[in-house]
């Protein structure tokens, strides 16, 4: 079930699904922890220690499982392995920002936001369209290796009577006479007896 192969729309749904997930586990980090109120009104600092060690452990969860569907559908697209793990390096590097941000911003000033970390969720993301995006490469089937050098169209494949219907005919071997062959015959007229001898 966690080994398989998965295709775009099913990676998409995983996708979705954990994401999903991972902000409703962090609502109720934060409504298990300091609640809301708490939040908001509270400074940074160690009083949001346990917040943010949740957090870091909530996403760090949800970076393994990420990556996992991550590889299944990298395997099935056949992608690029350094594609694969700089998107589970980033993903792990940007959950110890998130609880790392939780100790120092100030909710009652945007401008404590730090800018770092939506430019490395909009790597994370772009990393995770290409996974997503990335096509099977030919190869795993004859056909689709060969059609690559095919420029007349596809070569129909001989059947048996095809070949049969080519076939080169065999060359016929005439039949052996029945009746025997003549005696040969000597060159010129015969001879009579004692011609040519010379008288004493």
């Amino acid at each position: 079930m966690f080994t398989s192969n998965i295709g775009r729309l099913r990676f998409f749904f995983y996708s979705l699904g954990l994401f999903m997930a991972e902000a409703m586990a962090i609502v109720l980090c934060i409504a298990g922890t300091i609640g809301f109120a708490g939040l908001i009104n509270s400074i940074p600092g160690p009083s949001r220690q346990g917040l943010a060690g949740a957090a870091l452990v909530v996403s760090l969860i949800f970076v393994a499982a990420r990556g996992n569907i991550a590889w299944r559908r990298s395997c099935d697209a056949n992608g690029a392995r350094w594609i694969l793990w700089t998107y589970i390096v980033f993903c792990a590097i940007y959950a110890f920002l998130q609880a790392g941000t939780l100790l120092v911003i100030d909710f009652g000033n945007p401008e404590s936001v730090p800018s770092g970390l939506n430019l490395l969720g909009l790597s994370i993301f772009g990393l995770w369209a290409t996974i997503l995006c990335a096509k099977p490469v030919a190869g795993s089937d004859i056909n689709e290796l060969t059609s690559v050098f095919d420029f007349d169209g596809s070569v129909p494949v001989p059947t048996r009577a095809h070949l049969t219907a080519t076939a080169p005919a065999a060359p016929r071997v005439a039949a052996p006479d029945p009746r025997p062959a003549p005696a040969p015959q000597p060159f010129g007229r015969p001879r009579p007896a004692g011609f040519g001898k010379r008288g004493l």
